[in-house]
């Protein structure tokens, strides 16, 4: 029981999930109903996915304001080469434009010391431009049927993009947690110096870490496109906003040095959740950025009080 509690302690997130759930529960007669949950699921991957990259770049105390700009290009790149490549090669593409941004983010914070922030607003920015070149502004359709009934699919009997959300949740999870790289991401946020001094390679660290938040955001959109049978040059327009609201609603801080995998999927359901139960209660979605925005505020308040009584706490 103490364990639970101090689990709880840590990750209060699960409160609030559970609490919406209870909620809409009652509220909605179609909520607590199978197929609801699976679009809970489905609707919570593709934020979801990248929430998981953008998780180990935060907690090592860093931040990529350009994933929401990845995506599109991914989507883009996948959907639109598709005539000349084929499928697997147009994606394959895709999933490599998004590795390369990862990577050219990583290298210009590494190399230059400009902070991430900076660098991937400039990414966001840029990037974002790319995706209006490339496709002229007009949406690209699949025009293989296969693409799109790929995101119609299922495994096990669910969706397919809940599943490979739920096994890369998996696989993170256990990458954070029981590797020698998942230590260094804590040591790093933590204290960059210091890290520095027990000898961990910092800058390749970083790289690594944007990489993996690149690649993902491609999948995601990747993905996302498959569902859609399409790709517009507009997708993914504030997913950065929604991912790192959902990374700190897990209890990851902006500061790094602290988080985790399951704190992450319980702020990405958090939200998946309230959206969909306010969308089933017919509630205007603007109300749904006015909660989500007031905790988002609360949450951060907490943790910096948190933090200022760990502070007092060392001094003294």
């Amino acid at each position: 029981m103490n364990k639970l509690f101090a689990s709880i302690k840590k990750q209060p997130i699960w409160i609030f999930v559970l609490a919406c759930f209870v909620f809409f529960s009652f509220a909605s007669p179609y909520f607590f109903d199978t197929g609801n949950f699976t679009n809970i699921l489905v609707q919570a991957s593709t934020i979801g996915l990248i929430a998981l990259g953008m998780t180990f770049v935060m907690i090592n105390g860093n931040i990529d304001l350009s994933v929401g700009a990845t995506l599109a290009l991914a989507a883009s790149l996948a959907v639109g080469l598709q005539p000349e490549l084929g499928i697997t090669g147009a994606v394959l593409v895709g999933l490599l434009s998004g590795i390369l941004i990862g990577a050219l983010n990583g290298i210009i914070a590494w190399k230059t010391g400009v902070d991430a922030f900076i660098v991937t607003l400039g990414a966001m920015i840029g990037v974002r431009g790319l995706v209006f070149i490339y496709t002229g502004e007009e949406s690209f359709y699949a025009q293989d049927l296969a693409y799109s009934d790929f995101g119609a699919s299922e495994v096990f009997f669910i969706p397919v993009m809940a599943f490979i959300f739920i096994f890369m949740t998996v696989v993170s999870h256990l990458l954070l947690k029981y590797t020698i790289h998942g230590r260094n991401v804590f040591a790093v946020g933590g204290n960059r110096a210091a890290a520095k001094e027990a000898g961990i390679r910092v800058g390749p660290h970083m790289l690594f870490n944007f990489i993996f938040v690149g690649f993902m955001a491609a999948l995601s959109g990747i993905l996302l496109s498959t569902e859609m049978g399409a790709s517009t040059p507009n997708l993914g327009r504030d997913y950065e906003l929604w991912t790192i609201t959902a990374v700190v609603l897990g209890g990851t801080r902006l500061t790094g040095g602290y988080g985790s995998i399951i704190g992450t999927l319980g702020g990405v359901l958090a939200i998946a959740i309230l959206r969909n139960g306010m969308n089933l209660l017919q509630v205007p979605s603007f109300y749904v950025l006015i909660i989500l925005g007031s905790i988002l505020i609360i949450v951060l308040f907490i943790d910096k009080r948190f933090s200022e009584q760990q502070g007092q706490g060392v001094g003294a």
